[in-house]
């Protein structure tokens, strides 16, 4: 007859519920027991039926996963760093997406009763919940890690969102820029845990410190993908043409900025500068300058987070992680005036 747990547990003097954890990867094993039953579960051939450790548990050993899409850049790596940290430790995903209409915003609300008694914990992937969606998740009584998101004391997974647009923005200013615009998300996502909210204020805040108080012309709305970043370019260029150089919070709003440009006969970065924010896949075949962020990482860590609630340990309120400038050819220095123009000059700030 095949080993069973018990087996396991007498040869190596552990327990039977020591034999579980160690197996599963669960904290509160030190690595020392943890080895040894490895060891000896190899040596007597057995292997863990993972439906039965459930039902010993009481657990499901899947984790909830709730994102607002699947097939956009930083959605698809974090899914997939998290499943990926997920499924080493012999944990499924359950994954609850939807899309988000730009025009009409999100039709629905999260419902919590879709994930009752079916997971263990949950992760959510750069959705902005309402407090009263973020307390009836909470109500399922499951650990709960936010990533690129966070807010009303979840356990959060994001970037230096101000920080990476400040370094951004000082880029173009370096290379001597000084009408820069940025494209940010949507319009009516004013919350002071988003992204795009930082992203907009870092720009600000870096633009000030080199004396250009940026005016309301220079910013526009992309929602994160390639068709709003083109559209919004066209809308940009339209009431501020004299713009040399546009930060755009996501690559793919970037990347839609450069065709908006080539729509109307401009070059990159002969006319205008582009700059955007991820390290997309698709970013150096389009020479794309760009903030790079480790978004699989990101989705790992959160994983990992949620595992260790599950096991009763303590999570740090938040893990930032920093971006690195990856430069290319869609940043250069401005254009060369025009014969009796002038530039923009640095507003003076009282104080």
């Amino acid at each position: 007859m095949a080993a069973g747990i018990d087996d396991v547990a007498r040869a190596a003097g552990v327990s039977t519920a020591t034999v579980s954890r160690a197996l599963r990867g669960l904290p509160n094993v030190n690595a020392a027991t943890r080895d040894r039953v490895r060891v000896v579960a190899e040596e007597l051939g057995y292997v863990a039926s993972p439906s039965a450790a459930s039902l010993a548990s009481g657990r499901t050993r899947t984790i909830g996963l709730i994102s607002p899409f699947i097939n956009r850049w930083f959605f698809s790596n974090v899914i997939e760093g998290a499943e990926r940290a997920l499924r080493a430790q012999g944990f499924d995903v359950l994954l609850y997406t939807f899309e988000i209409d730009r025009s009409a915003g999100r039709a629905y609300r999260v419902d919590p009763s879709v994930l009752r008694r079916r997971v263990d914990g949950i992760l959510v992937v750069g959705l902005p919940l309402e407090e009263d969606e973020v307390r009836a998740l909470q109500g399922l009584g499951y650990p709960i890690v936010c990533v690129g998101w966070g807010g009303y004391g979840i356990v959060t997974v994001r970037l230096d969102d101000r920080g990476t647009a400040q370094a951004a923005t000082r880029h173009l200013l370096g290379l001597g820029h000084r009408r820069i615009a940025h494209i940010s998300g949507a319009p009516d996502d004013v919350s002071p845990w988003s992204p795009p909210v930082d992203r907009a204020a870092g720009w600000r805040e870096a633009m000030r410190e080199a004396g250009i108080e940026p005016g309301p012309e220079l910013e526009v709305h992309g929602h994160f993908d390639t068709a709003g970043g083109r559209e919004s370019l066209h809308e940009l260029m339209a009431r501020a043409p004299d713009v040399t150089a546009v930060f755009a919070s996501s690559d793919e709003m970037a990347m839609g900025a450069i065709l908006g440009l080539r729509d109307l006969g401009l070059r990159v970065p002969e006319d205008v500068s582009v700059i955007g924010v991820d390290g997309h896949d698709m970013g150096e075949l389009v020479g794309l300058t760009t903030m790079a962020q480790a978004a699989d990482e990101q989705g790992a860590a959160a994983a990992r987070l949620v595992l260790d609630m599950i096991g009763g340990y303590a999570a740090p309120k938040e893990v930032v992680y920093p971006t690195e400038l990856v430069q290319r050819s869609s940043t250069g220095p401005p254009p060369p005036l025009a014969p009796g123009a002038r530039r923009a000059r640095p507003v003076r700030r009282a104080g």
